[in-house]
């Protein structure tokens, strides 16, 4: 399947990033390794995919966490702004 994946990106000029290539599967999925074109493409338990953190688990934990410390990372760099602002 991502042979053929790969096939149809190249007839339009695109290339899989072999590097950048990962796959998630569950537990109801046995190990096979993934190789295309003699390149093994890794398993990861987690990725970043639209902004939301996609895990085997379903945990919405780590998204919640993650979203924090991007919340008060944003806040951060305005913190000095908001303070200086009056509330009227």
């Amino acid at each position: 399947m991502l042979a053929d994946f790969d096939k149809a990106c190249g007839k339009i000029g695109l290339r899989l990033n072999l590097k950048k290539t990962m796959f998630l599967i569950n537990e109801l999925v046995s190990f096979a390794p993934f190789t295309l074109n003699g390149t093994n493409i890794f398993e990861c338990s987690s990725y970043v995919y639209l902004d939301r953190e996609i895990n085997v688990m379903n945990d919405l934990a780590l998204e919640l966490s993650r979203r924090k410390r991007a919340a008060w990372g944003a806040f951060k760099g305005i913190e000095d702004a908001v303070k200086k602002t009056k509330n009227t």
